[in-house]
């Protein structure tokens, strides 16, 4: 019998060793918040055209655009908390059509309240754009929706041309004229109440999961350290296909250790207890 048990213990922790190599040999995830990422563009495109990512720098709040009605707003008194920005520009037919009906289609499904979890910004990159033109797209992206949704929550605003790059040079979003049209990255961008940006979001279609993902992130302090660390422990922000992903790598590595740690502690508390009855019977 006492032969028996020294060959299960020899065995549990062999595959308690094993367990625990294996581990070792496998990197846990890539990182989650690569940073340089760049938006590709077509052969022959402009040149200077692209996205440099800024993640965890300022967007600068100082600067004034003009609301749909042509009223000047300063962009903090808009950014009061999650703010997705959507650089576009109204009169395109093309990408930015499609970037802000992707949008449209998505939020309603957000599990979250606009104009108060969080808000969209759609800003124009020409400057020769109207707020009556403004008012127009707004009135036909909410409509699209055909669920209610209140104006404050998305906004549609135009500006000089000084500020409009003083905002995309901020976020690295760099863009040119050609002729009547623009040829720019296709991206928005997710900020934290204070101007943080935190995640830029690629393509014309949006998952409700990466969005939810990126205004948490976004909420800062608002939401507490455990649930953003469980976030980040979860899910990994996959910057080749630009989604968030479940890390399931790193959970189920967390799982066998916990599992192994939980073996060996059996191992050592029997191991004890064998020692004991062994003297006893001595």
């Amino acid at each position: 019998m006492m032969q028996k048990n020294g060959k299960f213990y020899r065995w549990g922790y062999a595959l308690l060793a094993t367990l625990l190599l294996s581990l070792a040999l496998h990197p846990c995830h890539a990182s989650a918040h690569s940073e340089g990422a760049h938006q590709e563009l077509p052969q022959g495109e402009v040149t200077g055209v692209g996205l440099d990512e800024k993640l965890g720098s300022l967007i600068p709040l100082d600067i004034t655009f003009r609301d749909e009605s042509g009223r000047p707003v300063r962009l903090g008194a808009l950014v009061s908390g999650p703010t997705i920005i959507l650089p576009v520009y109204y009169s395109c037919t093309n990408v930015c059509n499609y970037l802000q009906s992707g949008m449209a289609r998505v939020l309603p499904t957000l599990k979250r309240t606009p104009n108060v979890d969080y808000r969209v910004i759609s800003i124009s990159i020409d400057e020769t754009e109207t707020p009556q033109l403004a008012a127009r797209y707004q009135r036909m992206y909410l409509t699209a929706m055909n669920a209610p949704f209140p104006q404050q929550g998305w906004r549609f605003l135009t500006g000089d041309a000084a500020s409009i790059r003083r905002l995309t040079d901020s976020a690295g979003y760099h863009f040119q004229r050609k002729g009547r049209d623009f040829v720019h990255p296709v991206a928005s961008l997710v900020i934290a109440g204070d101007g943080t940006i935190v995640r830029y979001l690629y393509g014309t279609t949006f998952l409700a999961k990466d969005l939810t993902l990126a205004l948490i992130e976004a909420r800062e302090g608002r939401v507490g350290t455990t649930i953003r660390r469980v976030v980040d422990y979860c899910f990994t922000f996959d910057p080749a296909n630009k989604t968030y992903v479940f890390n399931l790598l790193r959970v189920s590595a967390t799982v066998v250790i916990l599992c192994a740690g939980s073996f060996l502690g059996f191992l050592l508390l029997t191991g004890k207890v064998r020692k004991r009855h062994t003297t006893e019977d001595r």
